[in-house]
């Protein structure tokens, strides 16, 4: 069953025809060739006529011949349709060495509507951004959300039972049309993860130490939702028998999140209203990955499991997330958007009193009168401590109440 992206895709559609790039980024499998497919499908059915659309996968063994950037401007040249609108869809345009020229070149002519997509956000960094400056707009798709993995799998009625299986599997789109067999999903998200490590990553870095590299990204997988330095990897790293420094650790967490395998929420001073430069947190772009990288121990957090998919969703969503810093304690998610700010705190359980009487902590010392909230995966009543919501966290990840 194909889900429809509806976000990505109404944005897509909004774009038709205007006179700016639609770049579309996103770790590798996350649904950016299906969601073409759909767009292209739109047009067809929307009086655009087959010889309008060049369409070309740089990754399609067919298509080798075009790697090469002057042949693909030929080529591209020699198809468009004059006196009409010609439709370019190319897909993993990184596999061209020197398109951001040809892309370039194309947007001077008034009858080409260009939609480029890439795995790696650093195609969008350097030249191309120095070309095309103020010239495109940027959709950064992520796996299945919650809901669209219920949506996928058809698991309304027992949205525990989904949750479970959705941080078991992962959110890969393709994984709705596996047998739930785990060596099936298991297989299919290690293939994820090397071609992201090898293609990525180690090919595009020149990395030669892939033992330490894949050591580092299974330190983040353990660690997602704590506070990281680059020294405190470095060091602990170090005292695991494997030597590495801080600019090494520099460049790989760059390429990681530049992959789109890792994400970074950097922290924010809530009461001094200043962004800080240490003590990051890290987040996998999806459990299921994790699962495949660390084997048995990868569920045993669950609270930090649900503070990752609670980042990604907000991401979707269209905030800037940062942790926010309140004195001495800590809030979560720091969740910024063009009306103002929100603040939510993410735990599991909070039916402790301590547990919860924690968790309200870092939100009563916030004075300003933005939202305040904390989610968990207790299945109670929604309740209210002097203006701070408790809602539930599948509630919210499927639109059945709003924060």
């Amino acid at each position: 069953m194909e889900i429809m992206r509806e976000e990505y895709f109404q944005r897509l559609v909004g774009y038709k025809d205007k006179k700016i790039i639609k770049v579309i980024t996103g770790v590798r499998r996350c649904g950016k060739s299906t969601l073409l497919k759909m767009y292209k499908n739109y047009l067809l059915e929307h009086s655009v006529n087959a010889e309008q659309i060049i369409d070309i996968n740089f990754e399609d063994f067919d298509y080798e011949d075009l790697l090469d950037a002057k042949a693909l401007y030929a080529y591209i040249r020699e198809k468009i349709v004059p006196d009409k609108m010609t439709y370019l869809i190319l897909d993993e345009i990184q596999n061209v060495k020197g398109f951001q020229k040809v892309v370039d070149s194309l947007f001077l002519k008034d009858n080409i509507d260009i939609y480029i997509t890439g795995s790696n956000s650093y195609m969008l960094s350097g030249e191309l951004a120095t070309l095309l400056s103020g010239r495109y707009i940027k959709i950064e798709m992520l796996p299945f959300s919650f809901c669209e993995f219920v949506k996928a799998n058809q698991m309304q009625d027992n949205l525990e039972r989904a949750y479970q299986q959705y941080i078991e599997s992962g959110s890969f789109p393709y994984i709705s049309h596996l047998e739930k067999e785990k060596n099936q999903i298991y297989d299919y998200l290690k293939s994820i993860y090397d071609t992201i490590i090898l293609k990525d990553v180690i090919g595009r870095k020149k990395i030669t130490d892939v033992m330490m590299l894949e050591s580092v990204i299974r330190f983040l997988a353990d660690n997602i939702g704590n506070s990281l330095s680059t020294k405190k990897i470095s060091d602990t790293m170090t005292s695991n028998g494997r030597s590495i420094n801080v600019r090494t650790v520099e460049s790989y967490l760059s390429a990681f999140m530049d992959s789109y395998i890792i994400y970074q929420a950097k922290r924010f001073d809530v009461k001094g209203k200043q962004y800080l430069k240490t003590l990051e947190k890290y987040y996998m772009v999806d459990i299921g990955l994790r699962n495949a990288m660390l084997g048995s121990k990868s569920n045993a957090d669950v609270g930090h499991i649900l503070e990752n998919v609670i980042y990604l969703e907000l991401i979707r969503r269209g905030y800037e997330v940062y942790i926010g810093k309140v004195d001495n304690v800590e809030v979560d998610f720091v969740a910024r958007y063009e009306k103002g700010v929100k603040y939510i705190q993410v735990s599991a359980s909070v039916r402790d009193e301590n547990t919860l009487e924690r968790e309200l902590r870092p939100l009563q010392k916030i004075t300003d009168h933005y939202p305040k909230c904390i989610m968990t995966l207790d299945i109670d009543p929604e309740a209210d401590y002097e203006g701070i919501r408790r809602i539930n966290a599948l509630d919210y990840l499927m639109h059945r109440v709003e924060f």
